[in-house]
Parts: C-alpha cells; structure tokens; sequence
C-alpha cells in the first residue's frame, strides 16, 4: 500500500507561487476589472456548489481563469489546493498562459491544473498497488490494445472477421466511461460478442494487470474505484483538493461525472463551467444530463449564467437562441450582446451539391474583394462547417479547380484520407498494371495473408524476371512460391486485377460501375461495412462520395490525372486560407465569416443518428446546429440543395427541419422565388434574390429553377401540402413550423410502404413516430415515419 502521510509531503510535491501572487489584502484586482457583472459574480462565488451556465461567445474561460486567481489572491486556496480540470492539453496551456498574465509572472506553481487523464495518471501512480499495479505502469496506445484484444479473441474461439476487436475495444471502453467494471456490467449489455463480452473485458483486466499496463479508460476507472473503496484515500484528496474547478462540464462521461463527485463530496466546493446547448459529443459517452442535474446533485447550487455575448451580432444569436428553444432538455439562457444588428443571416438553396460548392466559392472570392458592401474579408476570417466529412470533397474540389487556397482542420484532405488513398490505388492498378506502388499499397488490404515475406517474395519473382509487381504476382502463383491462405487470396487478386483492367481496355461498363465493382470484388468495401469502429461509417460515406466524383469524368482515367493534377498544384502552408472542417471540430473556435452548408433532412439532422437514438438524438443535432450558427462573428451563410446523388440515383432533398425552425425576422433570404415552393417555413418565404447575390451566381439557379418539372409533380404538390397543413395547425401565436419526433405515426402494422432508399416494405410495428419496416430487399429496419410514403403513392413522390 502506498503511504501518503501527511498534507505536508503532498503539498512538497508542488513549488507555490511566490508571494506577490498570493494575498494581498489590500491590494488592488487587476484580474477584475473589465468583467461584466456576471462575470465577477462568477469569480467571487467561492464557496460552495457553483454551475457557470455560459453560452457561446460569453467569456467563460476568462471568468474561469480569474476566479483561479482570485482564489489564491484572497488567500482562500494555495495553488496546489486547486483542482482544475480542462478536456483537451490545448485548454490547459491556455489557462495557465492567462493566469499567468493575470499575475504578471510564469506559473509553475499550479500542479494539479491539467486534463482528467493527466491528472489521475498522476493520481494512479501514487496508489497503483490499490487495483493490482505497480507505479511505473506502462499506457498502452491503440495499437498495443487491439493487438491483446486479438490474442483474448482468438483465445476463445471467436471469429474475429465477425467479432473484430477494434469493435470489442469500443465496447470496453463504453462501459469504462460508464465507471463499469466486469462485475457491474448490466445484464442488458452483457449479450455482447455472443455472451462472451463480460468473459473478455474481464480477461483483458487481468492481462493488464499482469503486463502492469492501462489504457487510457483505466486511469479514470481505477481512480473512481480506489475513491468508492477506500474512504481513507478519498477524505485524503476531499482534504487536500478545497476547490475544484471543471471547464466543459457538458461533455463529461458517467466515469468522469463519478469521479469528480466523489471528490466534491465533502466541502462540495466545486465550479463547473459549461453550456448545455453545447453538448455534442453524446456519440463517445459524454452525458448532457450530468450539467441539466447540476442543482440536484449539489443542493444550494448557485447557477450563473453567463448570456453577454463578445463574439457574434444580434441577429446571429437571435437565430441561434430561436432554433435551440425547440429542444425540450436544456436549462435556458437567453444571449445578448452590445454590439449593432449586423446583417441577419442568410438563408440560400441551390440546384445540387455542386452548384452550392460553385456559389460559395465565389462568395468568398467577393468577400475577399469586398464587393458584398462590406470591408475585404481575408481567407484566414472565412470557413465551411459540414455536418458530415464526405461533404468536403465538392467544395476542395471546386477550390483546387479555381486556385482558392484551403486547409482542412481536423483531418486531412479528401484525396489524401486513407480510405481514399487505398481505392484510388486499385483504380491505379485498373488503368495501369505497372503501378507497382499501388500494387504495395493494396496487395494486403483488406487483409489476405500476404505479409511482409510474402511481399518480398513477389519483389523477387518480378525483379528477377525484369517485370512489375502484378505480373511478379502472377509468377509466383503460376510457380506456387507461396503456400497456404496467401497463394489462394493472391491467386483471387490476381484474376481480379486482369479482369479489371481488361473492363477498362473494353469499356464494357461505364467507369463508374466498374469503380464500384472493384472496391466490392476487392473486399474493400466490405472491409469497412465489418469494422466496427466509430470511423467506419464516415469512410463508407467517402467511399459513396469518390465514386459520385466519377460522374463529371468520362473514364476512369481523366479522373485520376484530373485528382494528380489538382493535387500537384495544391497549395503550400504559408499564406491565407479558408478553414473547412466538420461543425464537431469547430467547437471552441471562431470566425467572422461562415457558411454552413448542406442543411438537409437526413444529412442534417443525420438520419442516423435519429435512426440510432430518436429524439435525443435529434436534439444533439439540433445543438450541433447551434454551435454551427454561433461560431459566426458577422456574417452566417446557411445553404441546402435541392437535389443530391444518393446511392447512384437522383434525389430530391427537403431542407432541414432546422430551417424551419429559425426565426423569420432575422434571416434574410436569398433562394430564388418557386425553388421550394414557398412553404417550408423560413426556406420558402418569399423573397427576391438580392441584386448582389443574382450577379453572383448568374441566372443559371434561376433557370434550373424555372425548368424543375419535378416541383410541379403530384408528389412534390402532396408534400407542400403537408407543410402547410402542418402551419395551420400550430398555435396562432407559433411563427415556424416544427415537427414534433414524439407524434404518433399514421402508419400501422400490416401498410404496405415505400422509402427512397430501402424500397418496398411492410410495416411491423409502430412505435412513436418510428416504424419497423420489414423491407422487400433491404430486410428489417427501423425508419422515421417521415421518411416513408404509403406504396401507393410512391410513384407520385419526385427522386
């Protein structure tokens, strides 16, 4: 067991800040001047439960950093009796940067100021003997964990292309960020990888052990053991941590949540910071309701909200304040700010994805001249927020074709992201068998047994015989220099590259088609559809989106030279450029111009993520939304399409539900008139394109507008008629139309229906507004009811 003796030989362990930067009693507050006053009531709340209820823009991080200081200027707190915790080692520097600057001099005196990780690993290695460790613990990566995994998997006889263990590793640590131990994992969860999923996360603890090795779930769920059983060890740190402090609070787990419970429990002296309509990250674990049950947690909480906005214009945060009030789960605040009205936000729809990445391009070439009746916008001011990745591909694309520079945060390029890389290496080796780098690259992906040796073995065959890759791979199989799995998958392979490359010589099926043939002959994308991982479906949907980009190319060929070329002339580091990133990545940051594209239902809010958790599920997009519109400062450009390619086949898009949820008098509208028909809320108000906005985009939207016989089919005229039946049932004093997730649907079992994408069905059960849909092909699926036509009907509906 560890000895931790006294508070004298913890606090050794920290170097405090010299005097000037503890109290001053009489001394003046520089660090408090400037605050508004919910700022400063903020700061010098110190005693007991405190929630800095602060929405977007509101100066969260400077009142969090100066009630750090106050604490210790007042002589309330040393600095190592401050626990304070941030999510990201990003967040930490930046709060021990300012506090510095508050107190005119480096801090170095702040140990216990860092991520959660950070600070219980610190933690851990002071009572690793509690849970079976030694203190000098190895942390295993990724890698190193999956690679146990695999041994614990093929152990218990368990097929792994069925079970992989990435897909194991993101169960386990699921239930680690639920603080869920092998023995406390709830029956309901413990059907996982046909029974034995408790029997693995249970054997995976005891290997770690006897590696003397955590990952990175272990640090908080070894420390929320240690404090729930032993009591000693927790009054210890309740004794030494006498005020905690918490940046985020709305993205903590359960573990997270338990943990620093645990050690508020006592003096209960703890400030967390944090907006709930901000809350984004349900999809790895954190927990909304851990902010919204703040006040009952801790009794006599004081909630200040923080409302005063530094960042964006009145309309944009009416806009904001307006679309977030649809969701029912949220404790309320309302934002202001003093600065004028600005310009209110705009609202345009385009013909398809293409026209929309056209549009915007040239939007930001006119913000950059100044020809919008602004001041010249740079490109380091101005970036793109998609909801979903693949949506990235028109616009760099379209900025790669027209010389605009851009970065991609978050991530990489399009062209350059893995699963990209490895299908255009088989596109490569279609076109030209002598690419024998693509041949490196995809000879063992997916997975064939051709490792290492066996690659060397193919380099031989085709050095020796003065030939290339592919054709050293048929030497070998011919020759059968290897033996087992990998002389069959290399003789598939093989056959399947000259077939391929045949098709490309005979032209017997459009490029295209022979595209998708290849990433599904290949087992490439079956790969992806098998791995369970949280990425996996992202990488399908930019498979789907390499494949539409096929479509504007008439072979296979000039789409691989067009992608060298535009990649040959991308852009260096140094200079300016336009950000374009997911709205997850953009949380935290900010830009004085911003177009969010692709507001669409089903794209935005994802249909999966409604499929997956229903009305929570569409609240945590709706909160996604505002976190889009409130990283704008001065101009908020929204866009939808009316037309996307999904699934090789033409569809017709309605605009987000969101949209019709925006206030009407603070979005300024810019479709061109009959686009949507005038009935979707804000989407179909009716207005004239701006003088400004027509000369931009030319009368090409104008004319494919006027021509779109489908907006004039008995389908589209049946759901405008929806939309405005649903007007005219909202309350007279209701100003949009929203759709309520919890009605019930006017399906039942036994109807006969139809969906754009599964097909033909029969419905099997209705729950809400959700139905189990027995489909004719695509097999048993649980659909919104919104998304579904009777099949009646279903030739009327426009695609």
């Amino acid at each position: 067991m560890s000895s931790f003796s006294d508070d004298e030989a913890f606090e050794a362990a920290s170097q405090p800040l010299s005097r000037r930067a503890m109290a001053q009693p009489g001394g003046a507050a520089p660090y408090l001047e400037g605050l508004n006053p919910a700022q400063r009531l903020a700061v010098e709340t110190m005693d007991g439960p405190v929630l800095m209820l602060a929405g977007a823009g509101t100066g969260k991080t400077r009142a969090l950093t100066a009630r750090i200081v106050h604490l210790m200027r007042t002589g309330r707190a040393r600095p190592n009796e401050i626990l304070a915790v941030t999510f990201t080692n990003k967040a930490a520097r930046e709060m021990k940067e300012r506090i510095g600057r508050m107190l005119g001099e480096a801090v170095e005196g702040l140990p216990w100021l860092g991520t959660f990780h950070a600070i219980c690993v610190k933690l851990l290695r002071r009572h690793a003997e509690l849970v079976g460790l030694k203190s000098n613990f190895t942390i295993l990566d990724t890698d190193d964990q999956i690679r146990l995994l695999k041994q614990l998997v093929a152990a218990e006889n368990i097929d792994d292309k069925r079970w992989p263990a990435r897909m194991l590793a993101g169960i386990i640590d699921d239930w680690k960020n639920r603080a869920l131990t092998p023995d406390k994992v709830p029956t309901a969860d413990a059907s996982a990888y046909d029974g034995k999923g408790v029997k693995l996360y249970a054997a995976y603890q005891l290997r770690l052990r006897e590696l003397n090795a955590v990952d990175f779930g272990d640090l908080l769920l070894h420390m929320v053991t240690i404090f729930q059983t032993r009591d000693d060890v927790l009054d210890q740190y309740r004794r030494w941590f006498r005020y905690i402090l918490v940046d985020e609070y709305q993205d903590t787990n359960a573990a997270q949540y338990l943990w620093l419970r645990l050690l508020a429990g006592g003096h209960k002296n703890i400030c967390c910071v944090g907006d709930d309509d901000q809350s984004i990250y349900g999809w790895r674990g954190a927990e909304v309701g851990n902010i919204l049950r703040f006040e009952k947690d801790f009794e006599g909480a004081e909630v200040i909200r923080l409302e005063q906005n530094y960042r964006s214009t009145p309309h944009i945060l009416a806009a904001a304040s307006g679309l977030i009030t649809a969701n029912k789960g949220r404790l309320g605040k309302t934002l202001w700010t003093e600065e004028q009205e600005g310009e209110r936000v705009r609202l345009i729809g385009h013909w398809d994805g293409d026209e929309e990445a056209r549009w915007v391009g040239e939007e930001i070439e006119a913000a950059q001249r100044g020809t919008r009746g602004m001041a010249p916008v740079g490109l380091d001011s101005m970036a793109i927020l998609v909801r979903a990745s693949h949506q990235m591909r028109a616009f760099e694309d379209r900025f790669l074709t027209i010389g605009l520079p851009y970065r991609v945060i978050g991530g990489p390029r399009f062209y350059e992201r893995l699963e990209i890389r490895d299908a255009m290496a088989y596109f490569r080796l279609a076109v030209s068998p002598d690419d024998d780098l693509a041949f490196e690259r995809i000879v063992n992906t997916p997975k064939r047994g051709l490792g290492n040796k066996a690659v060397q073995t193919i380099q031989r065959a085709a050095r020796s015989n003065g030939v290339n890759l592919v054709e050293g791979a048929r030497i070998v199989v011919q020759t059968k220099l290897l033996g087992g799995k990998g002389l069959k998958e290399l003789t598939v392979l093989v056959e399947a590259l000259d077939r391929w490359h045949g098709q490309v010589v005979s032209e017997s099926d459009t490029h295209v088609e022979l595209a998708e043939m290849i990433l599904d002959e290949s087992g490439y994308t079956g790969m992806w559809q098998n791995d369970k991982t949280p990425e996996a479906p992202g990488r399908l949907e930019n498979l789907k989106e390499l494949v539409k980009a096929l479509e504007a190319f008439d072979s296979l060929q000039g789409f691989l030279e067009h992608v060298a070329l535009i990649m040959d002339h991308a852009q260096d580091d140094a200079g300016e450029k336009v950000s374009i990133m997911t709205l997850h990545a953009a949380k935290g940051l900010e830009f004085p111009m911003v177009f969010l594209p692709g507001w669409e239902d089903g794209l935005f809010p994802s249909q999966r993520s409604m499929d997956e958790s229903g009305l929570r599920g569409l609240e945590e997009e709706r909160r996604l939304a505002y976190v889009g519109i409130t990283r704008a400062e001065a101009v908020c450009t929204i866009s939808f399409a009316a037309n996307r390619r999904v699934y090789g086949q033409w569809q017709s898009q309605l605009p987000s539900r969101f949209i019709d949820e925006l206030p009407e008098a603070h979005v300024e509208v810019l479709t061109p008139p009959g686009l949507y028909g005038g009935t979707y809320g804000a989407a179909g108000m009716s207005s004239q394109a701006s003088p400004a906005i027509a000369e931009a985009q030319g009368s090409r939207l104008h004319d494919n507008a006027a021509k779109a016989d489908v907006y004039n089919s008995p389908g589209w005229k049946r759901l405008q008629a929806r939309g405005q039946a649903r007007q005219m049932r909202q309350p007279a004093e209701a100003k949009n139309i929203t759709i309520d997730m919890t009605a019930v649907s006017s399906f039942t079992a036994g109807d006969r229906v139809f969906h754009q994408k599964f097909g033909y069905g029969e419905v099997m059960g209705v729950e809400g507004d959700k139905l189990d849909i027995a489909f004719d092909k695509a097999g048993q699926k649980k659909v919104v009811a919104r998304f579904i036509v009777a099949a009646d009907a279903a030739d009327d509906v426009p695609f």
